[in-house]
């Protein structure tokens, strides 16, 4: 079943609302110095957005501001994403990351309709195309039992034919409940929110100091209140009382700053994506999934219906060489040292050689990735696709090589720890969770700063 609200047309011009200067950003430039607020959000992605939102609403006396380093919102994981709305099936019964995916879904939804952002409902299979992922296949269907996915299934390949005639596989796990969205929209949305509501957003207000201040401001009368200095590189200052940051593939080097631990630390892994021809895209209706191979890090090329009616095919996952790096020759000398001096990342690739070289491989020669995904669609060729677009995914990784696959919060101790939460980590599926996430984070805040 595909649950259409709107169309692309109407998604189009909704996003270039919302994305004019004119009409979203307030003109802070000349209060950005000694400018004061309870809590400042560092990170104009869709976490920190979802919970900025969140303590405006809950605190509507109280004065936030969003602090992000780039022109727009949402530019980077955000608006890099496949725009899968998940339902929850993947992830470890009982974690953190299962209840929030699950509970993120329903009230993505609710959210979807209340404010008439377009999406589609247009289901997700996890196809076993070999006997022996048939085994893995109904393990995942009881996690996704215990996880309360709504409306799982075991399909046969009759009935995999009957959801994507050009679909082929021996069995299948059905999961009507998910669906696709522009999550840079919805990041857009939060953020329409969040001002209307009383908070303040600045762009191009890149933090690179945290610290405490020793005296107040010159032109204020209000002593101490606000005794937490965030410094742009641009030499900018705002000020306040707490500090949040949801800074994504920096959120290491935020923690730095502010006197926290460095680790987990963030390691960029770049995802090239194919795109269907356009005249191709009657081959997939939904997603189609692999049936994850628990021997790898990563779930797997896939195939991806968009909002605007293309389809991706993909990604691979390999080392980008700048943290926001989505072409293959983007570099960064201190983003590439910073990733292969770590340790952990180091171990990773020991345990994983074979697979990143054929990750690698993949995205270097679009046949080989096509020969991956003929498993599933046959009917397809190299000369259908053509190369898209790429993503960035900020990778938490611990010093024994192992990938961080839950929510990490962190604080610190002192005078300036003490004022600042850390969002460290916060994985796939961020975005579907993101109001989840969002009360969490919330519930931390309050608690820790006794808003």
């Amino acid at each position: 079943m595909i649950r259409t609200i709107n169309n692309s047309s109407n998604c189009a011009a909704l996003l270039l609302r919302c994305t004019s200067r004119s009409s979203w950003f307030i003109n802070v430039t000349s209060r950005r110095n000694h400018s004061s607020y309870d809590v400042a959000i560092v990170g104009g992605g869709i976490v920190g957005l979802a919970t900025a939102r969140q303590l405006v609403l809950r605190h509507p006396d109280l004065s936030f501001i969003v602090l992000e380093k780039e022109k727009e919102l949402a530019v980077h994981q955000s608006g890099h994403n496949s725009g899968v709305i998940h339902s929850g099936i993947y992830y470890t019964p009982g974690s953190l990351k299962a209840r929030l995916c699950v509970r993120g879904a329903t009230m993505a939804y609710d959210y979807l309709e209340k404010k008439g952002i377009p999406y589609k409902r247009c289901g997700k299979l996890i196809v076993a195309v070999e006997r022996e992922e048939i085994p893995r296949l109904n393990a995942l269907y009881e996690r996704g039992q215990k996880n309360n996915v709504r409306d799982l299934s075991i399909i046969d390949a009759k009935e995999i034919r009957e959801r994507e005639p050009y679909c082929r596989g021996l069995m299948a796990l059905d999961s009507p409940y998910t669906g696709i969205v522009d999550w840079r929209l919805v990041s857009l949305t939060y953020a329409k929110d969040f001002q209307e509501a009383g908070g303040t957003v600045v762009t191009e207000f890149e933090a690179n100091d945290i610290a405490m201040v020793t005296e107040s401001p010159a032109d204020t009368t209000d002593g101490m209140k606000f005794p937490i200095a965030i410094r742009s590189s641009k030499g900018e200052e705002v000020r306040c009382r707490y500090v949040l940051t949801c800074g994504g593939l920096y959120s290491d080097r935020l923690s730095q700053i502010s006197g926290c631990s460095p680790e987990p630390r963030i390691v960029p892994f770049r995802g090239d994506y194919l795109v269907l021809k356009p005249e191709k895209h009657y081959l997939v209706k939904g997603n189609i999934y692999p049936v994850p191979d628990p021997r790898f890090p990563f779930l797997g090329v896939h195939f991806t219906p968009r909002m605007d009616g293309s389809v991706w095919l993909g990604p691979n996952a390999v080392l980008a060489f700048k943290r926001e790096g989505y072409r293959v020759y983007d570099l960064n000398i201190r983003d590439f040292a910073d990733a292969v001096s770590f340790r952990g990342l180091q171990k990773l690739v020991l345990k994983n050689i074979v697979y990143g070289v054929g990750e690698m491989y993949r995205g270097i020669f679009i046949r080989a990735q096509v020969k991956l995904l003929k498993k599933y669609i046959p009917e397809m060729t190299v000369s259908d696709v053509l190369r898209g677009p790429a993503g960035v995914r900020a990778q938490a990784l611990d010093r024994d090589g192992n990938l961080v696959d839950d929510f990490v919060f962190d604080g610190g101790v002192g005078d300036v720890g003490s004022r600042v939460l850390h969002v460290r980590n916060a994985p796939s599926p961020a975005a579907t969770s993101s109001l989840a996430i969002a009360e969490m984070i919330a519930d931390e805040v309050e608690s820790r700063f006794s808003l």
